[in-house]
């Protein structure tokens, strides 16, 4: 283990040993700061369950406060990661599917049956998963990013850290604000709030919202039925309100419900590299039905046939008490209670394009996903002269209902058929008996040749029909406790007990049958007779080579293809050896979990606090809630047409080291913070897209290490200017030994599916090096006026965007720039403000992929492959008006 630890990391021994060494003489020169300077230094945040000065917490966190968060734009999480270094906030098929990333590591993939490694809590309420937080999160106090595994302090196991959204509580003063914005894309939003109080003992606050915008990405819609020619618009509204009690001086009770609706179009894809499938695609659509290979994918024009409405609601109520007990150590007992729901609708086409292959229609029976979720916490706190001492008790009950449909379309079974023509080419290309120009054959004259429907049947309409229902029970013993074992030396030490029991019972069905797998399955070649025969026939016509050969000899080269054909007709949706309406899958789990952290931090001096930290961190095992076969029946094998029915993964597990610097500059107005981190996962659970459907894998090692950079600046000879940046290096990377993979080799093999690539290779979305800067400025002029200035950029070194690292999925370095520009009164009671999103234009994507149907090739470079994107969203620009009585 000692190869793993930190200091074996010449970059972090470097950073970290300059900081120290700035900062010890600069604590003996500064002189003791006042009240009145010392602004940035006694920052609080509540990373350990209790308020304390930011420079007094051994924990590596980025706080971001009320003004930053609105200069910068944050309405939600996935606004807030150009503050943050380190963060990478994505979403996928819809805004329902986001995930956060913190020093490269995250839940990968879009399955809800995986738990968030990176955690979201809100108002000490935990969220089931990244999504669920996604949305308006109303009159923001601050956000704390938590870098690391927790679960000491908050609620809820996180193998990678926490996102701490803390929301503005009544105030007994009598206040109300509004703000109204227009910008670019047809953007209009309003909202207001207004607080008061019912007496000296109880207040209240209310928040509103409701903001539009059309689409940015123009969409081709063929044939349809669709008839929105624009997809990534906007139209949602919320309500927020809060209720706050104090009948004593030693009790407090806040009640909150918020209730949010989102009913909008996203999210289609674009094409980022043009296969030879798509020529099959235009013969079947009578037209354009994908972008035409050298089109730029940031002109953003998609293709799509059907539609991608989505209707996300969110919803719930909670209530926290918190009562001072007095006593020994001064002890008061938290207790928040909650309870919510979420759920969303998603229409979807899932092949990307205006030919009519396989969709998702966007109703209740066919596309739902929802949580109800009861979670209960409850803390005892308090402190003594020498110890800060927590113990607490978290439980959760999580309800997940999930429908999963694919609806077959009209050109479905002709597209596969050419590809099983185009699938038996290269069979015969691998023998020496090529086909004549293979890649370019008109669709409709193969078509003609072998038939039409080469599986005996023309059927479209709904194909699979899938639903899950799982239960997911956690129970935790916690405790977190810091000793001050000397003035300067404070040791702190946490553990926590977690009973994670999980129940899924699953529904696979074809409701129509057998759509594509006709035959015997076991048939190496289960084209029916007739269907084979022409299908020998067209190839002859094609290859005079192949015409030339003896029956025989035609048979065993087209045989060498079965198992591929196989694998075309019986794909997931199609295969009849899911369908079993008559029975139900049940899987249950339970895990017994210890887990916990060991810190210790020394205060030099007022200006100077140095620490370090030891943690084991766990996030729950669970099911895969997708179709999954093989070819034996075990997920970790060989492609195949075997359902697999044991769709387990097992629990994560992370070890992770940090060391790190607190210094303290300039009379209390510079910060700067570092941490030099290693983190050692186990079993890393990595969800992979294999083109048509996807995938858990264990991993059994990923490594992440490096050196997390922060500065806080106020410099008192410019008064109103503030710097706020962050830097981080980080190298992530996947072990070596990753299942069905030869390390040495490096070749795609039967047991690997896409994974070949993985072994000693960064991560995805784990770039190198990644920084933020935010730099506002406010002056004074006139006699009554302010004006306010904000510029903000976040980089991103390169990183790769696939699971499966395919080089289609690159990214290249970027920055992002969001600027305000703000005129108002001095008093705040009215300020207009010029803003942009993206101010550069920067041109990236979030996440590239297999292009379902059209990329399941895995040789690098096969001509045939298409890969698409979702693509981050272009320039916004507009103007706020914000009034304040």
């Amino acid at each position: 283990m000692a190869s793993g630890h930190p200091q074996r990391n010449p970059l972090a021994i470097a950073l970290f040993a300059a900081i120290v060494s700035m900062a010890v003489p600069a604590a003996a020169q500064d002189p003791a700061p006042s009240d009145e300077t010392r602004t940035l230094s006694t920052l609080v945040v509540t990373a350990q369950k209790r308020e304390e000065a930011l420079q007094d917490v051994p924990i590596s966190v980025t706080a971001l406060d009320e003004q930053l968060l609105q200069d910068a734009s944050v309405r939600d999480i996935k606004d807030m990661q150009i503050l943050v270094p380190g963060l990478t906030v994505t979403s996928t098929q819809n805004e329902a599917i986001t995930t956060a990333r913190i020093r490269g590591i995250g839940t990968v993939g879009d399955n809800v049956g995986l738990e968030s490694s990176v955690g979201v809590v809100i108002d000490g309420v935990y969220r089931p998963r990244n999504s669920v937080g996604f949305g308006d999160l109303g009159q923001l106090e601050r956000i704390e990013v938590l870098k690391g595994p927790q679960g000491t302090v908050f609620g809820k196991n996180t193998s990678a850290g926490v996102i701490n959204v803390v929301t503005r509580r009544p105030s007994y003063t009598q206040g109300a604000e509004a703000e109204i914005t227009a910008g670019n894309y047809g953007a209009l939003g309003v909202s207001g709030s207004y607080n008061d109080s019912f007496s000296d003992q109880a207040a209240f606050s209310i928040y509103a919202a409701k903001r539009k915008r059309d689409g940015w990405m123009d969409v081709v819609t063929g044939n349809g039925p669709r008839t929105e020619d624009e997809d990534y618009d906007q139209n949602f509204h919320t309500v927020r309100a809060k209720l706050l009690f104090e009948p004593s001086e030693s009790l407090d009770i806040l009640l909150s419900g918020d209730f949010t609706s989102r009913e909008e179009n996203c999210c289609t894809a674009v094409q980022t590299t043009v296969g030879g499938t798509a020529a099959i695609l235009n013969a079947l659509a009578g037209g354009q039905a994908v972008a035409r290979p050298g089109d730029d994918p940031f002109d953003r024009v998609a293709y799509s046939n059907r539609p991608t409405s989505q209707d996300i609601k969110d919803k719930g109520v909670s209530a926290e008490v918190n009562w001072d007990l007095g006593g020994f150590g001064g002890a008061t007992l938290t207790s928040i209670t909650a309870s919510r729901e979420w759920q969303a609708i998603n229409g979807l086409d899932y092949d990307f394009s205006t030919a009519d292959l396989i969709y998702r229609n966007g109703d209740e029976d066919e596309s739902f996903t929802g949580f109800k979720t009861f979670s209960q916490e409850l803390r005892l706190t308090g402190a003594t002269d020498r110890v800060d001492w927590m113990v607490g008790l978290f439980y959760s009950d999580e309800d997940l209902d999930r429908n999963e449909s694919y609806r077959i379309g009209q050109h479905y079974e002709p597209y596969v058929s050419t590809l099983v023509y185009q699938l038996v080419g290269q069979s015969l290309a691998a023998a020496g008996v090529p086909l004549d120009n293979p890649l370019n054959l008109p669709a409709a004259a193969f078509l003609s040749q072998v038939g039409g429907t080469p599986y005996g049947t023309g059927f479209t309409g709904l194909g699979a029909l899938d639903r899950y229902q799982q239960n997911a029970k956690s129970l935790a013993l916690f405790t977190n406790n810091t000793w001050h074992a000397t003035d300067a030396l404070d040791v702190t030490l946490g553990l926590r007990y977690t009973r994670e029991d999980k129940e899924l019972t699953s529904n696979y069905s074809n409701p129509n049958g057998s759509l594509a797998c006709t035959g015997a399955l076991t048939d190496l070649n289960p084209l029916n007779p007739a269907r084979y025969a022409r299908l020998r026939a067209a190839l002859s016509s094609r290859s005079s080579a192949f015409a030339g050969l003896p029956g025989p000899v035609q048979d065993a080269i087209m045989g060498s293809a079965g198992p591929q054909i196989a694998g075309y007709m019986c794909l997931p949706w199609a295969n009849a050896l899911h369908n079993a309406p008559s029975r139900d899958t049940f899987q249950e789990s339970e895990e017994k979990e210890w887990s916990g952290t060991l810190k210790a931090a020394y205060r030099w001096n007022e200006n100077l606090m140095t620490y370090a930290s030891a943690a084991r961190g766990y996030k729950g095992g669970g099911f895969n809630l997708d179709r999954v076969q093989s070819a034996d029946g075990n997920s970790a094998s060989g492609a195949g047409i075997t359902p697999v029915l044991d769709t387990s993964f097992p629990a994560e597990f992370v070890d992770s080291y940090e060391l790190g610097a607190k210094t303290t500059w300039a009379g209390g107005s510079l910060l700067l913070n570092a941490t030099a981190f290693h983190q050692e996962y186990e079993d890393f659970q990595l969800n992979s897209f294999l083109g048509t459907s996807f995938v858990v894998r264990s991993i059994p090692k990923v490594t992440s290490k490096g050196v997390d950079a922060e500065v806080l600046w106020q410099p008192q000879s410019v008064p109103g200017l503030m710097l706020q940046g962050g830097l981080m290096y980080a190298d992530t990377k996947f072990g070596d030994d990753i299942p069905g993979v030869d390390f040495e080799q490096r070749t795609p093999l039967s047991t690997s599916g896409a994974l070949y690539k993985l072994p000693g290779s960064t991560m995805p979305f784990a770039p190198e090096w990644s920084g933020s800067m935010a730099v506002t400025y406010e002056w004074d002029f006139g006699s009554s006026l302010l004006g306010r200035f904000n510029i903000g950029a976040k980089y991103m070194g390169d990183y790769n965007t696939g699971s499966d690292l395919d080089v289609e999925k690159h990214q290249s370095s970027y920055t992002v720039v969001n600027a305000r520009l703000g005129i108002g009164r001095s008093d705040n009671r009215w300020m207009v403000e010029l803003w942009s999103t993206n101010l550069t234009d920067t041109e990236y994507v979030q996440v590239g992929f297999d292009a379902p149907l059209q990329g399941l090739f895995p040789d690098p470079g096969n001509p045939l492959n298409t890969f698409n994107a979702f693509p981050a969203a272009p320039r916004m620009y507009g103007v706020t008006l914000r009034v304040r009585y």
